[in-house]
Formats: structure tokens, sequence, C-alpha cells
């Protein structure tokens, strides 16, 4: 099974502000959609919650938090931890992790891929991607756009693989 942290982050490694996105790109959206449709999508409870806390279509969502009281909407599943929700997904050949910057971090020890989303431009934010080291991932796909009348910044998408 592949485990894959799907991400978009600025040129400054922010990835958030008060618990939601703070740029509109349409392309990412796609690429996210198109990515994880059809498999398990784990997410801490914030990010689930700041996503208008119900399920994505066509997707299995798995909510990681440790709160043992949460009650998770019809079509989710709650887990207290990243190997709990790794669990409820074992016939599944991919699945993706959605953040937010705690459980990316969780992440990154059982991860085999990232497809990250690089945004040409800083924003002020109070969450950041977390440091990853660069040396144990190889960059094997890299698709670059630029701004457009639907996306107002210049983005690439980059698959990475684990060494």
């Amino acid at each position: 099974m592949k485990i894959s942290i799907i991400a978009a982050v600025a040129e400054n490694g922010v990835i958030g502000n008060n618990n939601s996105l703070i740029w509109r790109l349409p392309a990412d959206l796609q690429y996210f959609k198109q990515k994880t449709t059809g498999h398990h999508i784990l997410m801490g409870r914030n990010t689930f919650e700041s996503l208008g806390g119900r399920p994505l279509p066509n997707r299995t969502t798995v909510i990681i938090t440790r709160n043992e009281n949460y009650t998770a909407p019809e079509g989710c599943v709650v887990a207290h931890s990243l190997e709990r929700a790794l669990a409820h997904c074992v016939n599944d050949e991919e699945i993706f992790i959605c953040g937010g910057a705690q459980i990316y971090a969780l992440s990154f020890a059982c991860a085999t891929d990232m497809y990250l989303t690089r945004i040409a431009h800083s924003f002020e934010g109070d969450t950041v991607f977390p440091h990853f080291d660069p040396s144990q991932w190889t960059l094997v796909e890299t698709e670059q756009h630029a701004a457009d009348e639907k996306n107002p910044y210049d983005f690439s998408f980059n698959h990475f693989v684990r060494k």
C-alpha cells in the first residue's frame, strides 16, 4: 500500500491560516480530487472541520482525533491515532494524508510518496508544512503552471518518492 502525503504549500511554507486555506487555486483543487477520488483520505479533526465537517464525495474520510468522545458524521471513520487510521485502509492500494501540520509530521515516518503543490507566492499564515529531509526523497515528476485567469499564482505539481 502506498501512503501518500498530499498538500499545497506556499513558497514560505505556509499551508493555512485560522484553520482555513488562504488561496483559491482551482487547478489544485481539481488535482486533489483527481488524485484522491476512490481512496481513503486521512486528516486531523481540525482539517476535517475546516472542510465543512462532511465527507468528500467518492472517498472514505478517516478523521484522526485524540478526543475519545468525538462523533463523526455518517460516511466517516474516527481513529484515535495515525496507526489506527492506517489500519482502516488495508484494502486500498493508495491512501492520502491530507493534513494538518501535526498529521503530516507524524506521517513522514511511514509515507512512501508526496504530492506537493508548490505555490510561487508567500502568504501570511499560522500553519506551516513541517520540515522534511529532502535527501530522503526523489522528485520523480514535476508539472509547471503559469498563473492564468482562474489561478492567480504560478504553481507546480510535484511528485516525490521515498528513496
